[in-house]
């Protein structure tokens, strides 16, 4: 449910279904006579009712042997217990639960998941509780439902909790049984589905969250179809202009070159007739969020993007998957540096294809992967596949992942890491990356991402290697430490005694696991400063609160946040990992600190409409008593920027997107980011005056950043939040006075390469 969609409740946020796919149509991810046109770019049918009887047949038609009069007592147990909830739209809110228990039957799910989902908000949100829930249906089923609930719980949209956080959350409630995950994805898929009927804002906030949070999830699950899905949603909410530029480029080449899909398909079909190899073959074009990502990825046009067209072909057995490369190589030309075999090495979540890249028909670029049944099997439903039936009868497929294998290799890491952040490099920044695999001296593989370097190769190995790294040979030639692997190399690491991390290795790692050790070890070399830079940023954040920084406080502050002690919590905050403001907001979140007569921070910008919301541009952070103009984005508000910023340039042809923008007069909250860059003197205590001088001017700090470290100088990014022009002034004036000061520098960093999710305003954005 997710906490928005009853008419009974105060602030109902769902209404009427869109226009969008059905639930009993849904879409595996194997295209079935699939339309040149991205999904999304045709009509779409509004959702069918789905009865009783739809679900029951649905799951009998895998699984004859399904507990049916279970699934009706459930059913009905589910619809008495959500009686006299509504919809928005007027719709009995059961509709909801039945649309996601729907979503798993097409994945071929076991009873217990099916009944879950028909439950999964009885217990948050009816008078049910687990105590009836377990005695009428069993302490599994009962398990699940309260694992839903407490995901649900978790309050992941909140503007108050990192992202971070938020995964690390996911992983660690659902360690238990993975099948409350699913439950919680497919919950979030129909739910999407739906978008269309909640308020802009609430729209943009759900958008974000699915792009951030779930669809990464679903992909990292091996779930690629409800990814995409997710994504493409997601995509038409946050950027429709872009999403409907893409099927608008879709629509051109289909008039100029025709269906490119089937004559391509037919051609793939007529090769392996002539080899004598049995397959199937599906086409499609890609997802428009797919297209935008590569655009974004290789800074490419729409003109000069070539893969835009994926097919999948399935064989019989391992042997004619690579009788079906050859014949598709001696065909058409390989584009190099395209082929990846994940066969002979397969991804932790059980996946298992060829893939390859040619230039086919008019020489269009195409992606083709090629597997046997058995492995599209579980390219489908990923780690889902443990729990999906096949003629009635469990999967024994050899190819599916044990889930608790994989959810403890997934968590083991970081069941004692407190670093939320580094939890979410990990998991998150390696989510859409392929695959290099690398050999050791002795033969052993090393799996690393796109990019991965031999510093990453090192720590991969072993911690203490890492560590120890002084050098790599690939390939028996003595390379630098900044050098991208690639596949088949093989990586020699050399070591040294004495040797220790190096903060520019952070800059050069790329795997989460990498960036997270050298981090843990410069922390601990660091500790001590970074404790007393923590102590003294806490002490001017609780004094601007007009509180005090006491020992008792600060022990407080640590176990809201999670941290086992004071030194660790100063630790991480002097280590810029966390602000002196969460601090403080742990122990007082309902601390008003402005005055009466600020300017509210949704009404500081004079000139947009009443329903427009704004953001200040990060390239070039305007401030209040600056000249500012505004950019519009249809539908998502208006992104303020300096006058002078040069990124208006990009929007020089779109005058019907300006907006004449002026500050509100008056009193404006400190909380207009700025970032300086500053080089001062590697003296005792100059750290801490720096943090006091900026604290005396009635400023705080949000974010330090240690750029370079020097035996006599450090230079140091500090983002500082200011009301206005004057006051930044006032904060540049008193620190440029100061003199352990050497230089100091306004970042205004227009030149910044944002991605089209960081230019849109959040919802219910302000001037924060």
């Amino acid at each position: 449910m997710e906490g928005s969609d009853k008419a009974s409740a105060a602030a109902n946020d769902q209404g009427p279904p869109d226009v969008t796919r059905s639930d009993v149509a849904l879409s595996t991810g194997v295209d079935n006579n699939a339309p040149t046109l991205p999904a999304g770019a045709a009509q779409v049918v509004p959702e069918p009712l789905i009865t009783q009887d739809d679900l029951i047949a649905r799951v009998r038609s895998y699984n004859p042997a399904t507990n049916e009069s279970l699934l009706r007592d459930a059913w009905e147990f589910g619809r008495l217990m959500h009686d006299g909830q509504y919809r928005h739209s007027g719709e009995p809110y059961f509709t909801h639960p039945v649309a996601v228990a729907m979503i798993l039957a097409q994945q071929q799910m076991d009873d217990a998941t099916i009944i879950t989902a028909l439950l999964h908000d009885t217990v948050e949100d009816t008078r049910a509780t687990y105590a009836e829930v377990e005695a009428r249906f069993g302490a599994v089923i009962a398990d699940l439902v309260d694992g839903v609930t407490k995901l649900t719980n978790l309050q992941l949209h909140s503007a108050e909790t990192k992202q971070a956080e938020n995964f690390r959350k996911l992983i660690m409630a659902t360690s238990r049984d993975l099948r409350v995950t699913l439950v919680k994805l497919a919950d979030r898929l129909h739910n999407m589905r739906t978008i269309a009927s909640m308020r802009p804002e609430k729209q943009v906030k759900k958008a974000r969250e699915t792009m951030d949070i779930y669809a990464p999830l679903a992909g990292r699950m091996g779930m690629q179809w409800m990814r995409e899905e997710l994504e493409d949603m997601a995509f038409r909410v946050l950027n429709p202009e872009a999403r409907d530029s893409i099927i608008q480029r879709f629509s051109l080449i289909q008039q100029e070159s025709g269906d490119l899909v089937d004559q391509i398909k037919t051609d793939l079909l007529a090769e392996f007739e002539k080899s004598g190899i049995p397959a199937e073959v599906h086409g499609r074009a890609k997802k428009p969020y797919s297209i935008w990502r590569k655009m974004q990825e290789k800074d490419q046009s729409f003109s000069q993007l070539s893969d835009i067209y994926g097919f999948r072909v399935i064989t019989k057995t391992d042997v004619d998957c690579y009788r079906a490369l050859g014949a598709i190589h001696q065909r058409w030309r390989s584009v190099p540096g395209r082929f990846k075999d994940y066969i002979s090495q397969p991804k932790s979540n059980g996946y298992r294809s060829i893939h390859t890249a040619v230039s086919a028909r008019g020489g269009k670029r195409v992606e083709v992967q090629i597997r046997t049944r058995e492995m599209h099997e579980v390219a489908e439903a990923g780690v889902a596949a443990h729990w999906s039936y096949r003629d009635g009868e469990p999967v024994q497929n050899r190819f599916v992942v044990d889930p608790a294998r994989w959810i403890a290799q997934l968590s083991e890491r970081f069941e004692e890491d407190q670093d939320h952040d580094e939890f979410l490099e990990t998991f998150k920044l390696e989510m859409y990356q392929d695959q290099v695999f690398c050999f050791t001296p002795k033969g052993e593989v090393i799996k690393l991402p796109q990019g991965a370097t031999p510093i990453d190769f090192a720590y991969a190995i072993h911690t203490r290697i890492g560590h120890a790294c002084v050098g790599a040979k690939v390939d028996g030639l003595r390379v630098p430490l900044w050098t991208r692997l690639k596949n088949g190399q093989s990586v020699e690491i050399i070591i040294a005694d004495g040797q220790t991390p190096q903060a520019t290795w952070i800059d050069i790692a790329v795997t989460g696991r990498a960036k997270s050790a050298i981090r843990r070890w410069l922390r601990e070399k660091d500790r001590d400063r970074f404790i007393k830079l923590g102590t003294e940023l806490t002490r001017v954040a609780f004094e601007n609160a007009g509180k005090k920084s006491t020992d008792k406080a600060l022990a407080t502050a640590a176990r809201a946040l999670a941290f086992e002690n004071a030194e660790q919590l100063l630790l991480r905050v002097g280590a810029a990992e966390i602000t002196a403001r969460e601090v403080v907001r742990a122990i007082y979140p309902d601390l008003k600190l402005r005055d009466a007569n600020e300017i509210d921070a949704e009404k500081a910008v004079v000139g947009l409409s009443p329903d427009q919301s704004f953001r200040r541009a990060p390239c070039c952070q305007p401030v209040p008593g600056e000249r500012i103009v505004g950019i519009t984005f249809r539908g998502q508000g208006v992104i303020v920027h300096a006058i002078d910023c040069p990124a208006l340039s990009e929007y020089e042809d779109q005058p019907d997107r300006w907006v004449d923008l002026r500050w509100q007069e008056g009193q404006h909250r400190a909380i207009n980011t700025v970032s300086l860059e500053l080089s001062v003197a590697n003296d005792a205590g100059v750290l801490g005056r720096v943090c006091t001088l900026i604290g005396e001017q009635d400023a705080n700090i949000s974010d330090l950043d240690f750029l370079d470290r020097k035996l006599d100088f450090y230079s140091l990014r500090i983002d500082v939040d200011v009301r206005d022009a004057e006051h930044l002034h006032r904060v540049m004036t008193a620190l440029d006075a100061d003199s352990h000061v050497s230089s100091l520098l306004r970042l205004r960093d227009a030149h910044r390469n944002l991605s089209w999710s960081a230019a849109l305003p959040a919802a219910g954005a302000t001037g924060h």
